[in-house]
């Protein structure tokens, strides 16, 4: 089996691929308050923002022309307009600081615009897909797949950095104490993990 066909067998369909991206967001977007701590909002913010960028240029690149392909529909349109707009307030999202009261207007200003995208999407655009594209889907959601690998590499940091702050401090802490004891025990000799790990269950534990 070529990696290729291997990639298409693993992959979700392209149209689960999409609802999947709008799920993540709008979850992340539910954990934004306007009380909500700066760092917190900047690193939910940073987040959202990686995200659309990311997912509206796959969507533009392979779904959109795929679907131009068999079928005319004026939400596709619609939905490389409401993109635009998107980046449009990403930007502006960016030259703000968290603290400003413009954030927070801007920021759920980008999450009023996603939601009529997201409603347009999955009730016209995505069932229209699984009709005409039956055939396709899974190969498309390789290809989706492959090119979402492409562009999140060069962001790695930008993504790590917005996801460690948009966690509270006690996550933080626990995430951290996790990697230390994951390092700790990967640091010991082989021979002291795995008597630690077949400790007998009759030995009491102190």
């Amino acid at each position: 089996m070529t990696s290729t066909s291997l990639l298409t067998r693993l992959s979700p369909s392209i149209t689960n691929m999409i609802r999947l991206d709008h799920t993540h967001v709008m979850s992340t977007f539910h954990q934004y308050e306007v009380d909500t701590p700066p760092r917190i909002k900047k690193g939910l913010a940073d987040t959202v923002c990686v995200s659309l960028e990311i997912h509206a240029q796959l969507e533009e690149e392979i779904f959109y022309p795929a679907l131009r392909a068999v079928a005319q529909t004026e939400v596709v349109q619609k939905s490389t307009t409401e993109h635009h707009q998107m980046r449009q307030l990403i930007n502006q999202l960016r030259n703000l600081e968290p603290y400003d009261a413009a954030f927070d207007q801007t920021f759920f200003q980008l999450m009023n615009t996603l939601m009529h995208h997201v409603a347009d999407e999955e009730t016209l655009l995505l069932p229209a897909a699984e009709r005409v594209l039956a055939d396709r889907l899974g190969e498309l959601g390789a290809e989706m797949t492959k090119r979402r690998m492409q562009l999140a590499v060069p962001r790695t940091g930008q993504i790590a950095g917005g996801m460690a702050r948009s966690m509270s401090t006690g996550a933080l802490l626990a995430a951290a104490g996790t990697l230390l004891a994951g390092g700790y025990l990967m640091t010991r000799p082989a021979d002291k993990r795995w008597q630690w790990g077949r400790r007998s269950t009759s030995e009491p534990i102190r």
